[in-house]
């Protein structure tokens, strides 16, 4: 598997003039094509996972199970030929178990590192919520930083680095719910929900002979997904879609139902979750639409409601989002 330490160390040809942005925007038509072709019947969430991969950034899925979670993970991961690591949160995990540690050698007297499953480049951490926050927090710096520290000594993580968790969102016993701090490190919480009767039915259909997600064949490497992320950064977002982006943010920080509105870095990762949505339109410049759609997964598990029960708390707080941007004039 290839890759490349950052993504100024790329040399696959991706990034520059207008034909190499072109080559770009057809790679990630491949991605979403190939993904598409495993993951029936989810277009919307495949492109909001694949604009989270560009846009450098992390994927809560809330769902029950069996609704293709790790199924998407897994193609997603299958698709760019990148190292892929399922890891069963449970509350028995120690941080050490996820990160790694250091291992004393009698033969030479030093210590080894030896890394833990987190050094790869799309992690499934399943079930995120039933660890202790003593794992959850383990990942804070490997999400925000791409680097952990074990015994004093920084060790960077594998590029691309996509962290996808997953919990259900309608069981509570056993469960440690995420803290605001680690919530926040989350550039999307996404919903897969029940496909619809016909997607369902060509689902049974082509399980009939194996996992579809088993034949599929990388369409992209690590060093271009690493220049595709620094094509996003250089879509343009005009002055007044930002104004429009503050005054939203604003207006959740004086809501009268949230307790917690939206932080800079919120409206910091909502920004390049547009400028993602846009570059795999084929655009080089967001429009309101991007802004828009990319408002609720971004917002609304960043948001805190007074007085709501947890069940409800995610699904309020969308809505809120969404009259906010209902109301709301947008810029010309």
């Amino acid at each position: 598997m290839q890759q490349c330490g950052s993504v100024n160390d790329c040399d696959c040809g991706l990034v520059g003039s207008a034909a190499e942005r072109a080559v770009g925007q057809q790679l990630v038509q491949r991605i979403l094509a190939n993904v598409e072709s495993a993951v029936l019947g989810k277009t919307e969430v495949v492109w909001l996972c694949t604009a989270a991969l560009l846009g450098g950034g992390h994927v809560l899925l809330e769902d029950a199970p069996g609704l293709g979670k790790t199924s998407l993970a897994r193609a997603l991961a299958k698709t760019l030929g990148c190292q892929f690591v399922r890891m069963q949160f449970t509350p028995d995990l120690l941080p050490s178990d996820l990160l790694g540690a250091a291992v004393y050698r009698p033969a030479t007297g030093d210590f080894e590192f030896r890394p833990g499953p987190i050094f790869t480049n799309v992690l499934l951490a399943d079930e995120i919520n039933r660890t202790t926050p003593r794992n959850q927090s383990a990942l804070l710096e490997a999400m925000s930083e791409r680097q952990v520290s074990v015994e004093g000594v920084t060790h960077s993580l594998p590029q691309p680095f996509l962290v996808i968790a997953t919990q259900n969102p309608r069981e509570f016993e056993g469960t440690y719910p995420l803290p605001e701090n680690q919530l926040d490190r989350f550039m999307m919480c996404l919903s897969v929900g029940y496909p619809e009767r016909q997607a369902e039915l060509e689902i049974l259909q082509r399980h009939r002979t194996g996992q579809p997600v088993e034949s599929l064949q990388p369409v992209a490497s690590a060093p271009e997904i690493l220049a595709l992320q620094r094509q996003v950064q250089q879509v343009r977002v005009d002055d007044s879609l930002a104004g429009y982006m503050l005054d939203l943010a604003e207006r959740t920080r004086n809501h009268p139902e949230l307790s917690l509105g939206v932080s800079t870095r919120g409206v910091l990762t909502w920004y390049r979750a547009a400028q993602a949505l846009a570059f795999m339109e084929g655009r080089e410049f967001v429009i309101p639409d991007d802004i828009k759609r990319a408002a609720v997964p971004v917002l609304a598990h960043r948001l805190v409601s007074r007085g709501m029960l947890a069940e409800g708390q995610r699904q309020r707080c969308g809505q809120i989002v969404q009259a906010l941007m209902d109301t709301l004039p947008v810029p010309a």
